[in-house]
């Protein structure tokens, strides 16, 4: 499935020296903000853009379900590599080339998409896709907090927003809407049109640098490897431990091996290392840990809720693609309205204040749906859907201010990068642990109401006999299958209500989720000023 991927520390300087020069005029300055975060934008839509049209990608490209998963899985895999290491190849080869030939390769590689004639063609292709489009994550976060003054930070971190918690809203409505009106391939080429406007935007207003390739000598290469290799094996087993049934599969053993000694050493790595890639000692700053805390239980809740809602449209109300963008919608549509006000509540209310009652109404629109039944369909969800998307409005900017707010511009891109990085990573554990949690939850209730119905019930009987009298009277003339029938129809009624059920409790874990990350946002200190001097 995506993301959103994050004094001391030269080489994980984020690209701010080559961005924050006093001489750019603020045209400039904003043509540079919204050309990033428009990229930015179109990176994490490609997540769900493409989730929500995977069947049909799949059909024509000759792939099975199982392997088709690999569809999502290459461009998630390498988005989340690319993230930590965008601030370090953006010193190397300047942020105006660095970020244009990624926005460049970005749209090429989306039309190339189109064409993909097999399976393994798609995932190579999705992975350079991935690639290119993680770098425009982080450098469009980076771009925010070191070329903007502090004042105007918050205005664009809610820019920011809009790809953070609003792509991954809308996206699989315009993908339901393209796939059953036009096509596939269309998910692919709506990146045209505003990612022309994007290169453009990045043409006119990022300063020329020269490129600084005596850095790849002294880069972190033995960081960058175990980084590499680390987050590549754990996004793969997070995206296919619950096809491959966990530990009982050698391949998700060993790549959890792979990852816990690379990520392990990595860690020692980055703490020892004189010019690390990450500034890991930013996550001992008060604010910038909890907020890290907090934007990874985000990411579980955001990317997760995304991840049920059309599972459950589609397995028990039987909704298609454009249906379930539709319900969608409204966890979207709101978003736009509500998040370019937020840098005005900001200023009137206490940061930590917002971000309290974005998590709350964002827990309370999960719980709102723990007690679902089988006509619980669009018109229930409506509410729930709008509870959700003012949450997520009120609580993403003002988290991301208070975090951030004295970063050094030296560790912009450490900042950038494992902000975003845990962002993306909390929606990968998210979707795994909820698809885990929620077949256990279907098997759990299954038993319980498979044992509560015995044929020795009256109750039961009963059920059955009036079943078998329909069927009987509805064109099967053979008793015993009439019988038959109507033993598999209650089957299949138990089936779908322990279905019901498990959603629920699913639900009910993502509002627990949030509740832990209000929590840590308690210990969240305030700034002396939000804009950026605050105390760590």
């Amino acid at each position: 499935m995506a993301t959103l991927q994050i004094a001391a520390n030269n080489n994980s300087t984020a690209a701010a020296a080559p961005v924050a020069r006093p001489v750019m005029s603020p045209l400039r300055m904003w043509t540079a903000v919204i050309g990033s975060t428009l990229g930015a934008f179109m990176a994490v839509l490609n997540i769900q853009i493409v989730n929500a049209s995977l069947a049909d990608i799949q059909g024509a490209i000759g792939a099975g379900t199982d392997d088709g998963g690999w569809i999502s899985t290459s461009y998630l895999i390498a988005e989340i590599v690319v993230i930590p290491l965008s601030a370090w190849l953006a010193r190397v080869f300047s942020v105006r080339i660095y970020l244009l030939t990624n926005a460049i390769l970005f749209l090429l590689f989306s039309v190339a998409c189109a064409f993909a004639a097999n399976l393994q063609q798609m995932i190579v292709l999705r992975a350079i896709q991935g690639f290119s489009g993680g770098v425009l994550i982080p450098m469009a976060f980076t771009i925010i907090i070191t070329m903007l003054p502090k004042p105007k930070q918050p205005i664009g971190l809610a820019l920011f927003a809009l790809s953070a918690t609003f792509a991954p809203a809308i996206g699989p409505t315009i993908g339901g809407y393209l796939t059953e009106n036009w096509g596939w391939e269309y998910i692919f080429y709506v990146n045209l049109v505003p990612g022309v406007l994007m290169v453009g935007m990045l043409w006119a207003s990022l300063d020329r640098a020269p490129m600084n390739l005596s850095l790849l000598a002294r880069g972190d290469w033995p960081g960058i490897i175990t980084m590499a290799i680390g987050l590549a094996a754990l996004q793969t087993v997070l995206e296919e431990g619950n096809k491959d049934d966990w530990f009982g599969s050698p391949f998700i053993v060993r790549l959890s091996v792979i990852a816990a000694i690379s990520l392990t050493l990595f860690l020692i790595i980055e703490l020892r290392a004189a010019h690390p890639l990450l500034n890991l000692r930013l996550l001992v700053r008060r604010n910038f840990g909890f907020g890290i805390v907090a934007n990874f239980l985000l990411g579980i809740a955001l990317y997760g809720s995304v991840f049920i809602l059309p599972i459950y449209l589609t397995r028990i109300q039987g909704y298609n693609s454009e249906q379930i963008g539709m319900v969608l919608a409204w966890t979207g549509i709101p978003q736009l309205i509500l998040i370019p006000l937020v840098p005005r509540l900001m200023k009137r209310f206490d940061a930590r204040l917002l971000i309290l009652v974005g998590f709350a109404l964002f827990a309370a629109s999960n719980f709102m749906n723990v007690y679902m039944t089988g006509d619980y369909a669009s018109d229930q969800l409506f509410w729930p859907n709008i509870v959700r998307a003012v949450g997520q409005a009120l609580a993403f900017t003002p988290l991301t201010a208070i975090a951030t707010a004295g970063i050094e511009q030296e560790n912009a891109g450490s900042a950038s990068a494992l902000f975003n990085m845990m962002r993306n990573l909390g929606g990968a554990v998210g979707i795994a642990a909820l698809q885990t949690f929620l077949t256990k939850r279907e098997q759990f209730h299954s038993n319980i109401l498979t044992n509560s119905v015995s044929v020795f019930e009256d109750a039961t009987r009963d059920r059955v006999a009036r079943l078998t009298g329909y069927f009987l009277n509805h064109g099967v003339s053979d008793q015993a299958l009439a019988t038959h029938k109507a033993v598999v129809a209650i089957a299949s009624s138990l089936r779908k209500q322990a279905n019901i059920m498990a959603f629920s409790d699913t639900f009910f874990l993502l509002g627990v989720a949030l509740g832990v990350a209000l929590l840590a946002s308690l210990f969240l200190k305030k700034p002396g000023h939000l804009s950026g001097a605050g105390a760590h």
